[in-house]
């Protein structure tokens, strides 16, 4: 998978560019602050219809403008795809081959992209959340049902937290319709928590492999899935279903209590065992840093096996974090592998040789003011 062609309009500080990458890797060079980060967020907007760095896609749109477009063509083993996705403060619209798409799950997955960005470290040491996010966020693209599951868990999650507020209050008293709920949210949250099992122990299968090779065989990575929900209750859909709605019955004055809902995959968490340590809490920086690109190289694996087709990488200035063997090991696994856009200020501090006839596009100021193939 290949993005061949992008083009902005309103986005950010960009007002009209129309760009054409190569198939391998691709540098943006330019100071901090002139639209390096927006070029690559581009991408990912096109690829996931959401930003990574803000909730408010109005931020997206330049300031003078009321509106936004971004269209990019994408190449794949079955051929070319065109993509748009008009942005405007009453909303998005989102086409594929010109035909717009009723619902954006029919969308995601048309262009596949890992991003790989300096707080990706808090995927191995921060919150719970940024975990889950991760889960979602990737496990979407490589997968529709998930993606489908996943918005209506959220969907019923909030109506559900709603009504417990209003039973809490004595607003409302029905407990049959709490019930509807729950069966619903036990429904979709089986679904989910099935299908992070499955796509994690399949990440974790190539993870193991890159971390091992990184650490120079010193090191094993194990995935830890952690939920409420007892081994011998996750054997299947079914039986992670029956385990959830059985638990909402017996939470369901506890719940009304505290007004929320206390179980199922939104209070689930991963975590990642370097022999047999938990790497966020005893982990040293080195260690958290090669889990973190041991995950993000697993996932172009993943991608790959699920899709047929290898993502697009997005390096947000992560060299820079890398020392000099990890950014060999990262280089090395990519080459001639997977498209790459790389961002960057300087390549003084990029191993040339790694590099191989890179385009290089500078920017400043929202412009690309020259494209260079060396």
């Amino acid at each position: 998978m290949q993005l061949e062609e992008l083009t902005l309009h309103n986005y950010r500080n960009y007002e009209d560019t129309t760009l054409h990458f190569s198939s391998h890797i691709n540098v943006l060079l330019g100071e901090n602050a002139q639209g390096k980060t927006n070029m690559l967020e581009a991408i990912y907007v096109l690829a996931l219809a959401r930003s990574h760095r803000t909730a408010n896609d109005k931020e997206l749109i330049n300031w003078q403008a009321t509106a936004a477009q971004i269209k990019g063509r994408v190449r794949k083993n079955r051929g070319t795809v065109p993509l748009e996705l008009d942005l405007a403060t009453k909303g998005k619209k989102a086409k594929v081959n010109h035909l717009e798409q009723a619902r954006l799950s029919s969308y995601v997955g048309q262009l596949n992209v890992i991003l790989f960005a300096p707080e990706d470290l808090q995927i191995v040491k921060g919150a719970p959340q940024k975990r889950r996010k991760f889960l979602d966020m990737e496990f979407g693209q490589m997968s529709s049902k998930y993606l489908y599951n996943s918005s209506q868990y959220r969907k019923i999650l909030k109506q559900r937290n709603r009504y417990l507020k209003d039973l809490h209050n004595h607003v409302s008293q029905d407990k049959v319709y709490l019930g509807v709920l729950s069966d619903q949210l036990a429904a979709y949250g089986a679904e989910i928590i099935a299908q992070r099992l499955a796509l994690l122990e399949q990440l974790e299968h190539f993870a193991a492999q890159i971390h091992a090779e990184i650490s120079r065989g010193q090191e094993q990575l194990v995935f830890q899935y952690q939920t409420a929900i007892p081994e011998v209750n996750r054997g299947s859909v079914e039986e992670l279903y029956q385990y959830l709605r059985q638990q909402y019955e017996r939470l369901e004055a506890k719940e009304i209590m505290q007004a929320t809902t206390l179980l199922g995959p939104h209070r689930d968490d991963l975590a990642f065992l370097v022999n047999d340590k938990n790497v966020a809490a005893f982990g040293s920086q080195g260690q958290q840093r090669t889990t973190a690109l041991a995950l993000k190289l697993a996932e172009i694996d993943l991608m790959k096996q699920q899709t047929d087709e290898y993502p697009v990488l997005l390096l947000d200035d992560v060299l820079s974090e890398l020392d000099d063997y990890r950014q060999t090991h990262l280089l090395t696994a990519i080459q001639n592998k997977v498209q790459t856009f790389l961002t960057t200020t300087s390549l003084s501090g990029v191993q040339e040789e790694l590099l191989k006839a890179p385009k290089v596009f500078q920017i400043a100021n929202g412009r690309v003011k020259e494209e260079i193939d060396d």
